[in-house]
């Protein structure tokens, strides 16, 4: 018995490289709070529980790092918990993953959110008509925040004023702009659909996806470059074709303020 005393008394002592909870949340900057609501959601490993205390090992510091990495790249907790249950059942290399998820957040566009000052946004637009800056915010084009002036897209932008200055007003623009905004949209959901199901159904292979992307960023864009110019060639053919330009005014354009 004397001999089994002492090991029953250091039974639930903590060892070195393990943190309470608080120590953990004081180690990797985060509420105690917040570490349990991440194990009540999986994301986080089970504490080893000795008597009435839970103990946390680097193991978990580093997956506490890593849930972070995940948010900040807008990933949700569910798909953070799905994630790296994936990577502890060895089904995910995570370095991979990154790479792929790089891959998927590079810019297709090449087109960003910016703000302006008003005469930035006029050498934007390249001329400064009375009314101009009104209309382009009234139809919604470009946003008023204070001083400055929120673009959402600068390209779409400037493929407006081209389209200005060939005499298809802001508000036509703008509705053809939310014709096409819509259609690609839904097949763009429906791609992505398509290339999930395949690859479920083993018919896609993805040993290399982050190099699939990659090369699949340049060969989309064109693609829809190609396949939207015929469809267009084909539809304008038939509206020639079938006389309904004749009578459509030819003058007497009018702006509308």
């Amino acid at each position: 018995m004397v001999y089994v005393l002492p090991a029953m008394a250091t039974e639930g002592a903590q060892k070195p490289g393990e943190y309470t909870i608080d120590q953990l949340a004081g180690a990797a900057s985060v509420p105690s709070r917040t570490i349990r609501f991440y194990q009540s959601r999986g994301a986080l490993m089970a504490p080893e529980i000795r008597g009435r205390v839970a103990y946390y090992n680097a193991a978990h510091l580093e997956r506490l790092k890593l849930i972070a990495q995940l948010q900040d790249r807008g990933l949700r907790m569910d798909a953070i918990r799905d994630l790296v249950t994936s990577i502890d059942r060895g089904e995910v290399d995570l370095a991979e993953w990154l790479g792929v998820e790089q891959q998927m957040q590079a810019s297709w566009a090449n087109d960003q959110p910016r703000t302006v000052s008003e005469s930035e946004l006029l050498a934007l637009c390249g001329k400064a008509r009375p009314g101009l800056v009104a209309d382009l915010v009234r139809l919604g084009l470009v946003e008023r925040r204070g001083d400055v002036f929120l673009l959402d897209s600068p390209a779409l932008l400037g493929v407006a004023m081209k389209l200005d200055a060939a005499g298809v007003e802001f508000g036509i623009a703008r509705a053809a702009a939310d014709v096409v905004r819509k259609h690609v949209e839904r097949a763009v959901s429906e791609l992505i659909e398509l290339f999930i199901r395949r690859a479920k159904e083993g018919e896609l292979e993805l040993a290399e996806p982050a190099k699939l992307l990659a090369a699949l960023r340049p060969l989309g864009l064109e693609a829809v470059r190609i396949i939207f110019g015929r469809a267009m060639e084909s539809g304008l053919r038939r509206l020639v074709e079938s006389g309904a330009l004749v009578g459509l005014p030819r003058k007497g354009r009018r702006r509308r303020r």
